[in-house]
């Protein structure tokens, strides 16, 4: 994170557009930029760059959040737009990892797609997987449903989760807009200090 850039920093969440996608593992990039924009009293309904877009301010610093609209696999055709639309290098990615388990979080500088094609699109758009990314875990409790899930990751990920899921989500989308906040405030490696806390079984 460029401390010194004078533009908007862009915090962008990967997910599929649509009611029936809103609460399933894969759109918690969307969950996450809607958690972002409610602390700031606000709404994502702006549409720029093929995505919703809102403008708000987060530790001092003018922000861009933004759900592209394009649908997961193709991510990066928004994010591109959007690096380009505000000038800016400032970027913040939030998805999913299926790696990781539910309740758990991760910030990278940069990294491979690891299977996830939100991520390979961002990627190759960008043309560099240097960016910086938040990962929310989303594996189900236990090694062997864990497992199962990688193994039937589509099914999965577009699978609406349930009430307890989602009461553990709730608290994770709360530390990751902290993350988010130390992000831009103090940049990458003292916010990767303080949320990047291991668990057993982790990567």
């Amino acid at each position: 994170m460029d401390r010194e850039q004078k533009g908007p920093a862009l915090v962008v969440g990967l997910g599929n557009p649509g009611i029936e996608y809103q609460f399933t593992p894969h759109n918690v990039g969307f969950l996450a930029i809607d958690r972002l924009a409610e602390q700031g009293g606000l709404g994502v309904t702006n549409r720029r760059c093929r995505a919703l877009t809102s403008t708000t301010r987060i530790a001092g610093r003018d922000v861009v959040l933004a759900k592209p609209e394009t649908y997961m696999n193709l991510s990066g055709i928004s994010v591109q737009a959007l690096v380009k639309e505000f000038d800016t290098r400032d970027l913040i990615v939030i998805y999913d990892e299926i790696a990781l388990p539910l309740g758990s979080l991760r910030i990278r500088e940069r990294g491979s797609s690891g299977g996830h094609n939100g991520v390979k699109s961002v990627s190759g758009a960008l043309g560099s997987e240097e960016w910086l990314r938040i990962r929310i875990g989303v594996a189900p409790p236990g090694d062997e449903a864990a497992e199962r899930a990688r193994r039937g990751r589509k099914d999965y990920v577009l699978t609406p989760m349930r009430k307890a899921q989602l009461t553990i989500l709730d608290q994770v989308l709360d530390r990751t807009a902290q993350a988010v906040e130390m992000v831009l405030a103090k940049g990458a490696g003292p916010a990767m200090n303080e949320f990047n806390r291991r668990e057993p079984g982790d990567e």
